[in-house]
């Protein structure tokens, strides 16, 4: 299989992850009393699993590697658990669909000037007329998922 259709299959999944995570952690959260209480449980068990992943695949970090980091290379996790607490606290209050469609619009926007200014090391893909068309298209799709 050619490794990028590949890729894209697992991001595609992994994009239908985060769509059952969002009812799911407001679900938790009727049970927790907050969305940070909902997040929380949530990454404690994401923890819990990955710990159990990294001792099966007997992953060991690169400690010179990881010392070298620049200090935004640790926050990912902050980001994260933004985006957990957002879609607890959004899925009761907007819906499952308008909820993620509004999440995939931000990280289209954001993605998008990241993808230009090749930021954090990314490869860089400036800006283009179809890049831009695509997502007004997402924020069309917004629109449409709101209004309907």
């Amino acid at each position: 299989m050619n490794p990028n259709l590949f890729a894209m299959i697992a991001v595609i999944l992994a994009g239908g992850a985060t769509a059952l995570q969002a009812p799911t952690n407001a679900k938790l959260m009727t049970a927790a009393g907050s969305p940070v209480n909902a997040a929380f449980v949530s990454f404690a068990v994401g923890t819990a699993a990955l710990g159990i992943v990294v001792m099966i695949l007997q992953a060991r970090p690169d400690v010179t590697a990881a010392r070298a980091l620049p200090w935004y290379a640790w926050v990912g996790g902050l980001y994260g658990a933004i985006f957990v607490v957002a879609a607890a606290w959004g899925v009761p209050r907007l819906g499952v669909a308008l909820t993620i469609t509004l999440m995939v619009a931000g990280q289209l926007l954001i993605g998008i000037v990241l993808d230009h200014f090749g930021a954090f090391g990314t490869p860089q893909h400036p800006i283009s007329w179809g890049r831009a068309a695509g997502v007004a298209m997402v924020l069309a799709g917004v629109l449409l998922v709101r209004r309907s």
